[in-house]
């Protein structure tokens, strides 16, 4: 009888608990609408006892304990500021909704405002121990994978399950500033500040081995992107921006790398190749750095900017890079940082200064 008294009286006192702490949590969400309400109208008068986000967290966190997960005391503190007047329930700090509507915003955490990802993960990258910055990600649709080129040398293939496939850490002194995929040579394209890389991912044995590096260049390569050509087997044009404000075409065929197809394959050994063996035309479109460059094989044509105000974008066919005529280019003040082009409204957004270009096709 002792134990079931006792027992009782425990389940009496929490009862009594959390009942009080809901009462004082309906106080603070009060209090937090009324300021929240001021603040708008522009009336409020911040002072010691301005509840922003941390004080909220905290008080909640004393009257609930600390089970209480923080991305739902963020989504109800966000509801609060975007919504004073909507209805709340004392609930929905545990994670529990009223409505649809509500349980759907809750997931929109600071991290990821724009989309709705139903699952994240994260993703741990092979040498991801020091420290480093993610500085090329390119999907290959038709393959399927991810290509991931870290500032410091890191390049790592991923397959749809986000499974690392391949990896290799360029033993370079300079910074990996872009990479793509060569269909035709099937290989990684990478370039750094004076080199281009070639790298057999599928090859087996050291990734060291399967590597060419194409050096030096004449400015500082700070982009790239490949140029798709079917009707070339064996050989893949790629572009890159640089330093200069040039934009060069670099051919690379497999002739280069003794890359044609035999019964007797060769291991490939890592090699250094003179970059004065490979065509390579180049012109100088703007007159500062050339930020991105991307072919846009729906206009049969490409595209880079510029920080350069006067040349910032321009939109022109390959045909240009080996004259002197006059291209299509556009001036935004401080220039374009990058671009990208959506087929489905026909239309460029550059960025720096956000501008919304609509394409004209010519027949």
């Amino acid at each position: 009888m002792e134990i079931s008294e006792d027992k009782h009286v425990s389940v009496t006192n929490e009862f009594n608990n959390f009942t009080d702490a809901l009462k004082k949590f309906g106080k603070l969400v009060e209090t937090t609408v009324i300021q929240k309400k001021e603040e708008r109208l522009g009336l409020y008068v911040k002072n010691e006892d301005t509840i922003d986000y941390e004080k909220f967290y905290e008080s909640v966190l004393e009257l609930f304990g600390p089970e209480i997960k923080s991305q739902d005391v963020k989504s109800f503190y966000r509801k609060l500021s975007n919504n004073p007047d909507a209805p709340v329930d004392w609930c929905e700090i545990f994670g529990y909704f009223l409505s649809e509507e509500d349980a759907l915003a809750s997931q929109l955490d600071e991290e990821n405002l724009v989309f709705l990802v139903s699952r994240k993960q994260r993703i741990g990258l092979t040498g991801g121990w020091k420290r480093d910055v993610v500085k090329c990600l390119v999907k290959i649709p038709q393959l399927d994978f991810l290509i991931i080129a870290t500032q410091k040398g890191s390049i790592t293939v991923l397959n749809s399950q986000m499974r690392a496939q391949a990896n290799i850490n360029v033993t370079d002194t300079s910074w990996i500033t872009g990479c793509d995929y060569l269909p035709q040579l099937k290989r990684i394209v990478a370039v750094t500040e004076r080199t281009i890389i070639i790298w057999d991912y599928k090859a087996q044995g050291s990734s060291q081995d399967n590597c060419f590096v194409i050096k030096p260049m004449d400015h500082c390569l700070l982009c790239v992107c490949v140029v798709p050509m079917t009707d070339h087997l064996c050989r893949d044009d790629i572009l890159m921006g640089d330093d200069g404000g040039f934009v060069n075409r670099f051919t690379l065929n497999s002739d280069d790398f003794g890359l044609k197809q035999s019964k007797n394959k060769k291991k490939m050994q890592s090699q250094i190749l003179d970059s004065k063996n490979f065509k390579n035309i180049k012109r100088k479109l703007h007159n500062d750095w050339v930020m991105k460059i991307k072919y846009i094989q729906p206009l049969n044509c490409f595209g880079s900017c510029s920080l350069d105000s006067i040349h910032s974008f321009v939109l022109e066919s390959l045909k240009r890079l080996e004259d002197n005529m006059p291209v299509r280019e556009f001036s935004m003040p401080r220039g374009a940082n990058t671009f990208v082009y959506c087929i489905k409204a026909n239309v460029i957004v550059t960025g720096g200064n956000v501008v919304l270009w609509m394409v004209r096709k010519k027949s």
